[in-house]
């Protein structure tokens, strides 16, 4: 029998064994509203790119002296000088009003005026809840203006009374020139399910706990996929047990060995059902992420000197099942015997060898 040769008609792979099951895991939405507000606008930075594919790029400004700038995305390479978009971030326990919001709309005028930026073409109140007020009143740009400008007159923010009667004077008359229609809100399930399109969205949420499929059972006839691995494994056999098994046929025929062959083709074949698992439900990579892992391990031992490959082969395997493997999302699915079938992997890779030149 030639190893990889498989035939037409081939039964199809089957599955065994039982699915896990995990408990709920908190919704997205519940994750946001238990940020602080560094992390929120860590998000609301991962969030705005997704918006609008024209940006030049794409910068956090929040924290102290940042003039009423969170997040900002920049249109022109000419960044805030030139067309720019402000995502003023705002994580209370309660909806965001008029009271919170004016604040901050003052703030960005004000600087405008001392000249750290041109007014942006949109200013953006991020927060986790925004009161039906204050959409209200967005909705109605003039009505915005208004109100605006009756609270610039009597406000005690020191942003305003530290400014000279000129400023003031051209605070008010920016305001009254601006279309408020620049100042919206955004629905957090609406920014939740454009975050999902992101590279951060597997990353940043707990995923939903997949069931991981059933693990696969071997066929009868080994595959093309299989060869080079089996072909170790027979070179193995013949170095322990001689010339007597040295083809499938005669391994099948003896006792130790075809055991031994099954055992490694459920382990080869539950690596399998993982790397397939985690191409569907994992970013890209996640897979590979196992099996570096593993080898840069196991390849200390295999590197060690044995009097057989079959020794190589279980010092490996059970080095195996001690790797301490990268925290990621697909982590928690990986089941002992896949560490064992990686190592089948990476031998069908030719990543590790059994039978060396030199063993003793």
């Amino acid at each position: 029998m030639q190893i990889g040769s498989g035939e037409t008609g081939t039964p199809p792979l089957t599955l065994t064994g039982p699915q896990l099951q995990f408990p709920a895991m908190p919704t997205p939405k519940k994750v946001v509203f238990s940020y602080d507000p560094d992390e929120f606008e860590d998000f609301v930075k991962e969030w705005v790119p997704a918006l609008n594919t024209k940006y030049v790029r794409v910068e956090r400004h929040g924290g102290s002296g940042d003039h009423g700038i969170d997040v900002a995305g920049y249109l022109t390479p000419q960044g805030l000088e030139g067309d720019w978009h402000n995502y003023q971030c705002k994580h209370y326990g309660d909806p965001l009003t008029w009271s919170k919001a004016a604040p901050e709309m003052r703030k960005m005028f004000a600087a405008a005026v001392r000249g750290h930026f041109t007014v942006p073409k949109r200013y953006v109140f991020v927060a986790p809840m925004i009161g039906r007020s204050l959409v209200r009143l967005f909705a109605k740009p003039s009505d915005t203006r208004r109100d605006f400008l009756e609270d610039l007159k009597s406000t005690r923010d020191d942003v305003i009374t530290s400014l000279s009667n000129a400023q003031r004077e051209a605070v008010e008359k920016l305001a009254e020139g601006t279309d408020f229609s620049m100042f919206e809100t955004v629905d957090m399930d609406e920014m939740i399910a454009l975050h999902r399109t992101t590279p951060h969205w597997a990353t940043r949420f707990p995923q939903p706990q997949v069931a991981r499929p059933q693990i696969m059972v071997p066929p009868p006839e080994h595959g093309p996929d299989e060869a080079r691995y089996v072909q170790q494994l027979l070179d193995v056999y013949r170095e322990r047990w001689g010339d007597t098994t040295s083809s499938l046929e005669q391994v099948a025929e003896h006792r130790q060995a075809s055991e031994h062959l099954r055992r490694q083709r459920e382990a080869f074949y539950s690596a399998e059902s993982l790397r397939l698992f985690a191409r569907d439900a994992s970013p890209e990579g996640h897979f590979e992420a196992v099996l570096d892992d593993v080898f840069d391990i196991v390849v200390e031992v295999a590197d060690g000197i044995y009097s057989l490959g079959w020794e190589r082969l279980q010092a490996v395997l059970n080095s195996a099942g001690q790797v301490e493997l990268t925290e990621t999302i697909l982590t928690k699915y990986v089941r002992p015997l896949d560490r064992k079938g990686v190592c089948h992997h990476l031998a069908n890779e030719d990543r590790l060898t059994w039978c060396q030149e030199g063993d003793t």
